[in-house]
Order: structure tokens, then sequence, then C-alpha cells
């Protein structure tokens, strides 16, 4: 048997390549011109800029970071220096190495926290916005009574009953956003299965599941993203505040919040030790922010001011 040559191959990709690009053209093309949209504003790039740097950061941090996170180098309390970017902490740990390893968790929070609730919420916001009646009633109840309490309150609440950790603590950012995406995919359903195109498809009697997922899904899912994007910082901020109040990550671990809660101590004579991490999760919401307000402004014409 004849094996293929690498130029046969070529071919052959080239060729599928293009009939993929002429199928799906109008969603590349939209994507160019979103693409165009964003980068004609300086904040969204800016704040794509940070989200790429915190990226960077997490998957590179064994080469930036100069220590472990756990390396005890003797000294105490000692300010930024040529040695130690950042400075010391009160156990002799590196705060450069620990704030770039806590990026890492940084991410892993807020990817889990926003991704447990844009599931939960939209599949519940999507089945209580295109059945409606009773089942829209109880689903909507629940939501509105989780929204009744604060936000932080009540995660707060989650995760005193779950109790202290960081697995429990993106848990519990997780469950009290739910309400939100909930919400969100309801308004959007309840004006998409009202077009015309959902009527046609039961007319032709395609089954609800096949309309949910085919009709009605991909064209709700713009706003959802757009808040997902700006729930990311929201949930990397709530479990700072969760750890900073000792119910989220727990020492050694170097997550910016419980670093925080561990300087509170020395903010008299080593300042420093809260500055930084603070830092760190203001440019880290920031950026997700000022990028998200951009692909709203894009994905989601309708919210423009």
């Amino acid at each position: 048997m004849q094996l293929i040559d690498n130029k046969e191959v070529s071919i052959i990709l080239g060729k599928a390549l293009e009939i993929i690009y002429k199928r799906y053209q109008p969603i590349f093309d939209s994507l160019k011109f979103s693409t165009y949209l964003l980068w004609k504003r300086k904040s969204p790039v800016f704040g794509f800029a940070i989200i790429i740097v915190l990226i960077l950061s997490a998957i590179f941090a064994p080469y930036l970071a100069p220590y472990q996170t756990d390396d005890y180098i003797g000294k105490r309390i000692s300010g930024p220096s040529r040695d130690h970017l950042l400075g010391v902490d009160h156990l002799g740990r590196d705060l450069f190495s620990r704030v770039i390893y806590g990026s890492r968790i940084s991410i892993k929070v807020g990817v889990l926290a926003v991704g447990l609730s844009l599931s939960i919420g939209t599949f519940l916001g999507l089945i209580s916005g295109f059945y409606g009646k009773f089942l829209d009633n109880i689903i909507m109840r629940a939501m509105d009574i989780m929204m009744s309490l604060p936000y932080i309150l009540l995660a707060i609440l989650i995760a005193t009953v779950l109790g202290p950790s960081l697995e429990n603590a993106i848990l519990a950012i997780g469950i009290v956003r739910i309400p939100r995406f909930a919400r969100l995919a309801r308004g959007s359903s309840l004006s998409v299965k009202e077009l015309q195109y959902i009527e046609a498809s039961h007319a032709v009697g395609a089954s609800n599941f096949r309309i949910i997922r085919k009709d009605v899904l991909p064209n709700i899912i713009g706003p959802v993203i757009v808040y997902a994007t700006l729930s990311l910082g929201d949930a990397i901020l709530g479990a700072a505040v969760l750890s900073f109040l000792g119910l989220g990550a727990q020492p050694p671990i170097p997550e910016w919040g419980a670093m925080l809660n561990e300087a509170q101590k020395f903010i008299t004579i080593a300042p420093y030790l809260s500055i930084f991490p603070g830092i760190a999760i203001f440019l880290t919401v920031l950026g997700f922010n000022l990028f998200g307000d951009g692909l709203r402004d894009i994905l989601d014409p309708k919210s423009k001011r």
C-alpha cells in the first residue's frame, strides 16, 4: 500500500479548510468584524493585555518565579530589593514568587466558578423561559429567594456551611451567581421563542430539545458570554474576599486574598505585604471588566449607552 506523500496531504488539508471556510464564512466574517471593532477601542485592548499577562504568568510561573512558594530563604520582613523584587514576607518567603503563582489560583477560581454558574444558570433560564407557566414560576421564585440576600453575604453563608477551603469557596461563588445567569437566559429566551423561525420549527415537527439546542441557545449566547466575561473578575474578587475572611484558600496556598489575610498583622511595619497582592487583585478585576465592556458593546448592541 502506497503512503500519501506530504504534497498530497497538504492539498487535502487545503481543500478541507476551504470547504470549512465556505460553510462557516458568515461566522468568520462576523468574528473578523467584531475583532476589528474591539481593537478600535483602547480600554478593551488594555483589559485584554492585562488578561494575557495574567494567563502568561500562570503558564510560565515556574520560569518567572525565582523561588517556589514554600521556599524559606532566611530573611523575614524584608522590603523590595534587587534579589527580591516585591520583598520577603514574615515567614521568609519571596513575595514576587507567591504573587506570580497566585495568578494560577485566580484563573482556576474564575473559570471554575463562572463555568459552574454559567452552565447551571443558563440551563435553568432556558427551561424557564421556553416552557414558562408553572415551571417558570418555580425556578424564578427560587432564583428570587437567592437574589434577595446580598451576593457576598450568601457566599459567606455557603462557605461557612461547607467549611473553609479553596474548593468550597469556588463552589460558593459559583452557586451565588447562578440566579444572574438564569434571569439573563430566561429574558433572552422569552424574546427569542416568539420569533417566526421558532414557530416554523414547531410547524415542521421539531422537538423542543432540538429547538432549544439549535434555535434558542445560539441566539442568546452573546449576552451570556459577555456577562460571563464580566463575572470572571467578580468571581476572583469574591474568592479573594472569602480567603481574606478565612473561609477560602488556607495558608500556605499562595492565593491573593489569603496573602492579604496573613499580611494584615504587619500592615504598619510592612505595608508592601498588603499592597502588592491588592494591586494584583485590582488589575485582574479591572482587566476582565474592561474587556467584558468591550465585548458587550460588540456582541450585545442593545446594551450600548
